[in-house]
């Protein structure tokens, strides 16, 4: 079967918050990151996993939009605990992406997507439905680095950066 691009999609004046779940098991830092569903990402694995995020509407608020979406593309709610700020960037497509950090746990083989429909194969007139979020992992930071959409790098960065400030400020 003939691989089938996606259609690039200008997705400037558009905004989505996510939440970047982190973790330290045995002192090393991990981020919980999804992969996107759908046929266009299937066999696609380095540069295309995300925060889990999604679209903001006019008058939302920004983290309370970024833990819906986080619970809907999980099937779990975020923990309550404190959030960490990663700023924005802006993805090649022109979206601009805000997003928090809190620290957590969750176990991926319980991660449940809501689900997306759409015509597939193009111009088939079949409309089939597909997960958002086919998968969630836990992966090392620079493990992550490798797998995470190139323009949302900062985000680890300054996560990472963050934990190491306030590890220095406890041992003053």
């Amino acid at each position: 079967m003939a691989h089938v691009r996606k259609p690039k999609v200008d997705k400037s004046g558009r905004t989505s918050a996510g939440i970047l779940l982190w973790r330290m098991p045995e002192g090393r830092l991990e981020v919980l990151l999804g992969h996107p569903g759908g046929p266009y990402f299937a066999g696609k694995d380095a540069d295309h996993w995300t925060v889990l995020k999604g679209e903001v509407d006019a008058g939302e608020d920004l983290l309370a939009v970024a833990r819906r979406e986080f619970e809907e593309e999980t099937g779990h709610r975020p923990p309550e605990g404190p959030t960490i700020e990663l700023g924005e960037i802006r993805q090649k497509s022109g979206k601009r992406v805000l997003a928090w950090s809190v620290e957590g746990d969750l176990d991926t083989e319980t991660a449940v997507s809501n689900s997306f429909e759409m015509e597939w194969p193009p111009r088939s007139g079949r409309i089939r439905q597909f997960p958002e979020i086919d998968r969630v992992a836990w992966f090392g930071v620079d493990d992550a680095r490798q797998k995470i959409k190139a323009a949302q790098v900062p985000f680890l960065d300054r996560l990472e950066r963050t934990i190491a400030d306030e590890r220095a400020r406890r041992n003053r």
